[in-house]
């Protein structure tokens, strides 16, 4: 039997760890041998709790006056407290999960987290929460893929300027270029269209400017003997006068 001044320090010991703690589970057993429970201490340390087995006297003392008062009333017959100053899921994970695969030796009593008394059914809901580190994780991941996006995105926006700028400049080309071309083939046709009507209408002009020619000499030709036979005329036409008066 545990003296008083054994007892003293227990609650002391007690009290000051659930002090400093955020959330607390009031489990009871039966049948419990020394596997089952070097199993269950072992889960505990894992989720970086604390476990003890307390008288009920002493667990009302040290709860008084904390958050965790409201579990007084679960302070009956065997009681054993686990608590944590970390992460709160983690612990009701560990619990809740154990309580399930031993229901035969344990029983749930009650739960304070962050100052809130919790049955089993509230236990398990909080048990299926990711934890503090799962959270963290998660949410890393979620910065960091929003960083690569974002990287991402500002490496493309040059990248896709550039592309855009060099096809503004080609679209730019080819309308500069069309009208051109267009306007290049009707002159092309006209011009191979004059060329033969040039040359056609090139020997009918020279022809044209020829022609006079050709009938002025013609013409000073003809009248060449014309003077001609007029000036033998008259030279012959003082002759018979004389020989007609002599």
């Amino acid at each position: 039997m545990k003296s008083r001044d054994t007892k003293a320090k227990d609650l002391a010991v007690l009290t000051d760890s659930l002090a400093n703690s955020t959330s607390a589970m009031v489990v009871s057993f039966s049948k419990l041998t020394v596997t089952k429970d070097q199993e269950f201490r072992s889960r505990l340390r894992e989720a970086g709790a604390e476990y003890s087995v307390v008288k009920n006297t002493l667990a009302r003392i040290a709860v008084k006056g904390t958050q965790f008062e409201d579990a007084t009333e679960h302070f009956k017959g065997v009681t054993a407290i686990a608590w944590t100053k970390n992460d709160p899921v983690i612990l009701s994970k560990a619990i809740s999960k154990f309580m399930k695969e031993n229901a035969d030796i344990y029983t749930f009593k009650a739960g304070v987290v962050d100052g809130k008394l919790v049955d089993l059914t509230q236990l398990t809901t909080i048990a299926n929460l990711p934890s503090k580190e799962e959270l963290i994780s998660k949410l890393m991941w979620v910065l960091n893929s929003s960083a690569q996006g974002i990287v991402t995105v500002i490496n493309a926006v040059p990248r896709d300027l550039a592309v855009v700028i060099k096809q503004i400049g080609e679209q730019e080309g080819r309308d500069a270029g069309t009208p051109a071309a267009v306007e290049a083939a009707p002159a092309a046709a006209e011009a191979v269209e004059e060329a033969p009507a040039a040359e056609a209408e090139a020997p009918v002009e020279a022809a044209a400017e020829e022609a006079p020619v050709l009938e002025v000499e013609a013409a000073s030709a003809e009248e060449a003997p014309a003077e001609a036979e007029a000036e033998e005329v008259l030279e012959i036409a003082p002759e018979a006068e004389a020989e007609e008066k002599a």
